[in-house]
C-alpha cells in the first residue's frame, strides 16, 4: 500500500499539472467498490469545477475544488477581442466601446477578488494498488481504469486500481465539513506532542507507529526504516521508551519520510507517481525486505518477525 511519501509524491505531481484546470467531463466504471460516493453523484458534482489545489492528508489525496469561473472569464475576453477585430458602424462603435469597458471592469473585479475558497473536495485513497495519473486522452487506457476526468486543457486525470481497494469520494463543503486525517501529521508533529502521543500506552512501538489514529500516513516500510535509524527494536513497549528515545524516533521518522519524498517514494509493488514513473527510495532501504542480508552498518543478518500482523524487519545488533 502506498504510504505517506508515495501519496505526497503523487499529490504534488497532480497539483503541479492540474492546478487551475477545469473538469469538463467525468467517466466512471461500473464497479461499485472504488466509489465511496456513488459514481453518478461524483460526476454531477465534479463537472464544471476547477482544481484549486491538491494536497495530502494522511494517506489520502485531497483535491480542493471551486466553481468553474474561468469559462466566463474566457467568454468576456473573447467578447473584447471580437469587438476590437470587428469594424463596427459609427453608430455601434460607442455601444461596443461601452461593452469593452464593462468587460474590463468585470475582469479587474475578478482579478482583485480574494483567492477563491474551495466549496467541494474530491478525495482519493489509493488503497493497495491504486494510481492517480495525469495523461493525455490519446494515451492507452489501462485495464482496471475506474475514473477519467477530462480537463479544459485537454489533459485527463485517471484513477487505475486493479484490486479495487482504493476509494473515491466527493464532498460538497456547503453540506458538511472537509476531510481531516484520523491522526496527527508525522512531518510536523512537535517533540512534546510526539512524546505525549505514546505516553502510557502498552503497545509495541512498531504497532503504535502503524496506528493511523495516532500518526496518519506511516506504514510498514517507514516504520521499519525509522526504527532502524533510531536504534530501537520494534517490540519495545511505547510506555517504557524514554523521552530521549522518543525524540530520537521522531527525528528519525521525519528524516526518513522527507528523504523518501525527495526520492519519489518506494516502488516495491505497483506504485508509480502522477506521470507513471517509479520511485527510487527502495534502493536505499536499510532493513525493509532485506531478510538475511547483512546490515549496512554492522553486517549482522537482518531479521524478520511478524508483529501486529505485519512483516517486520530489524537488526538485532544495531537496534536495542
Amino acid at each position: 500500500m502506498p504510504e505517506l511519501p508515495e501519496v505526497e509524491t503523487v499529490a504534488r505531481g497532480v497539483d503541479k499539472r492540474v492546478r487551475g484546470d477545469r473538469i469538463v467531463a467525468a467517466w466512471f466504471s461500473a464497479h461499485r467498490e472504488p466509489f465511496k460516493t456513488p459514481s453518478a453523484q461524483q460526476a454531477d458534482g465534479l463537472i464544471g469545477r476547477t482544481f484549486l489545489a491538491i494536497h495530502r492528508t494522511g494517506k489520502h489525496i485531497v483535491c480542493e475544488l471551486g466553481a468553474a469561473k474561468r469559462a466566463e472569464h474566457k467568454r468576456r475576453k473573447r467578447r473584447i477581442d471580437e469587438a476590437r477585430i470587428d469594424e463596427p458602424r459609427i453608430d455601434e462603435a460607442r455601444i461596443d466601446e461601452a461593452r469593452i469597458d464593462e468587460a474590463r471592469i468585470d475582469e479587474a473585479k475578478a482579478e482583485a477578488a480574494p483567492v477563491e475558497q474551495p466549496d467541494a473536495q474530491w478525495i482519493v485513497h489509493l488503497g493497495m494498488t491504486g494510481r492517480l495519473l495525469v495523461t493525455t486522452p490519446e494515451a492507452p487506457v489501462a485495464a482496471h481504469t475506474h475514473a477519467r476526468l477530462s480537463l479544459a486543457s485537454g489533459r485527463e486525470v485517471r484513477f487505475v486500481d486493479p484490486r479495487r481497494f482504493g476509494r473515491l469520494e466527493f464532498r460538497d463543503l456547503s453540506a458538511g465539513k472537509g476531510f481531516a486525517g484520523p491522526g496527527l501529521e508525522p512531518l510536523t508533529i512537535g517533540s512534546k506532542e510526539f512524546a505525549d502521543l505514546f505516553h502510557g500506552r502498552n503497545l509495541a512501538i512498531k504497532a503504535a507507529l502503524l496506528n493511523q489514529t495516532l500518526l496518519a500516513g506511516v506504514g510498514n516500510i517507514y516504520a521499519d526504516e525509522s526504527l532502524f535509524r533510531a536504534g530501537l527494536r520494534p517490540r519495545r513497549r511505547t510506555g517504557r521508551l524514554t523521552r530521549a528515545e522518543l525524540e530520537r524516533l521522531r527525528l528519525a521518522l521525519r528524516a526518513v519520510l522527507e528523504h523518501a519524498i525527495r526520492r519519489g517514494g518506494s516502488s516495491v509493488s505497483d506504485y508509480v507517481d502522477a506521470e507513471g514513473m517509479r520511485g527510487f527510495f527502495q534502493l536505499e532501504h536499510c532493513v525493509y525486505q532485506r531478510t538475511g542480508e547483512p546490515c549496512l552498518r554492522c553486517k549482522t543478518p537482518i531479521r524478520r518477525i511478524v508483529l501486529a500482523g505485519r512483516s517486520t524487519h530489524y537488526c538485532a545488533t544495531c537496534q536495542h
